[in-house]
């Protein structure tokens, strides 16, 4: 992890990534702090304090020190809403292909979580506005809301759909709903590995049946049939050209 190091006439800020809830003492936060005399055991603590809710993931920290009463002041950027979406929904990346794998189902609690969390950077006025953004986050992640698709989901917002929940901003879910959602998230990723088959089953009969054909019109042709982009270039990776084999090597 990099660290960056800003100095003005009375103060120092340094700059850099950590793990959520667990920075440590070490480098580069434990290097950068002892020089300035503060007491590095108290930025520690207060980073992990602040970062606790975004464990698993890597989050932006500000440390900034007066260095003549070494009083320090700690701020927290967050990740990405595509990040704080995938760990609400407990996946590790979202759908290669959104308008037609659906990865996971989140809860509206979670929605309006990561819209609470991403708050500041957010263009909505309101809670109603925000909240819409985060959903339209999920649609080009390939992640359904409250068993909708994002669109629907939006629309359901509109209309007066989790108006309370909203409001209020509730986030917390039962032990009885989480449970459901993971069952939820099976559930998915079987039916996903079962499309994901029958795609690569298809791809593979339209290339037998092309056997001697030019590849780039096989490739169309698959694309045509609506085979996943990420199955085609794994049965027929296009050919890098000379002049681009070149250009990657520089």
């Amino acid at each position: 992890m990099g660290i960056k190091t800003t100095i003005t006439m009375v103060k120092e800020t340094i700059e850099t990534l950590v793990d959520g809830g667990k920075a440590t003492a070490g480098p580069p936060l434990g290097p950068a702090l002892g020089p300035i005399g503060v007491n590095i055991g108290q930025v520690i603590a207060k980073i992990n304090e602040k970062t606790a809710d975004f464990k698993g993931m890597k989050v932006p920290v500000k440390v900034i020190v007066d260095k003549d009463t070494k009083e320090f002041e700690v701020t927290v950027g967050t990740p990405p809403a595509s990040a704080l979406i995938k760990k609400e929904a407990g996946i590790a990346k979202g759908a290669s292909n959104p308008k037609t794998d659906i990865v996971a189902d989140i809860k509206i609690e979670q929605a309006i979580k990561v819209s609470k969390m991403k708050e500041s950077s957010l263009l909505g006025k309101d809670n109603f506005q925000r909240i819409k953004e985060i959903i339209g986050t999920c649609q080009s992640m390939g992640i359904m809301v409250e068993g909708m698709k994002a669109h629907d989901a939006i629309e359901a917002v509109n209309k007066g759909k989790w108006k309370d929940k909203i409001e209020s901003g509730k986030t917390e879910l039962s032990a009885e709903e989480l449970k459901m959602m993971e069952e939820e998230k099976k559930k998915l990723q079987e039916e996903l590995g079962k499309r994901r088959a029958e795609f690569t089953e298809r791809a593979k009969q339209t290339i037998a049946g092309m056997e001697g054909k030019e590849k780039r019109d096989i490739r169309k042709k698959l694309q045509e049939d609506g085979i996943p982009m990420q199955i085609i270039n794994e049965l027929l990776p296009e050919e890098r050209t000379a002049e681009g084999a070149a250009g990657a090597k520089k």
